[in-house]
């Protein structure tokens, strides 16, 4: 089954208000590896040209999150995020078309650790991220 068709997938899609809010797409390409997009608009920036970093670790916490969901929906399981560490390499500044990749580094029975990357339309390392993510039964989060 193509993972980006799964019902859980699915049903995270509708749900996602903040994916929405911030012009988030992904496609996941593997389980644990999805691939998200970003253009960086007006709306993401903290000065007249670069975005806010809040924005920055949006992306890197969802690339991480659907990575880890795509690694555990044929379990009928979710995660969320447990913590994360962020690392900024590059300001990202108005019009960049940001890419994000995720990779499973370790997935046990109740914890998964994951990593993302984001390059810019350069194909320069604007940020990345490691995090730490719980896996838990899809029903304790109303799906």
């Amino acid at each position: 089954m193509d993972l980006n068709q799964h019902p859980l997938i699915q049903t995270y899609i509708q749900n996602n208000r903040f994916g929405d809010l911030l012009g988030m797409q992904f496609s996941i390409l593997a389980p644990g590896k999805v691939e998200y997009h970003l253009k960086i608009g007006t709306e993401h920036l903290a000065t007249p040209f670069a975005a806010h970093g809040g924005v920055i670790s949006g992306l890197l916490d969802a690339t991480l999150g659907v990575g880890a969901l795509s690694a555990v929906c044929e379990e009928n399981q979710v995660v969320s995020t447990v913590e994360m560490k962020v690392s900024f390499f590059l300001p990202v500044m108005r019009g960049d078309a940001l890419i994000a990749h995720s990779t499973i580094l370790q997935k046990g029975k109740r914890i998964l650790f994951a990593e993302a990357i984001i390059h810019n339309q350069n194909k320069e390392l604007v940020a990345k991220a490691t995090g730490t993510l719980n896996r838990y039964p899809k029903e304790k989060a109303g799906y």
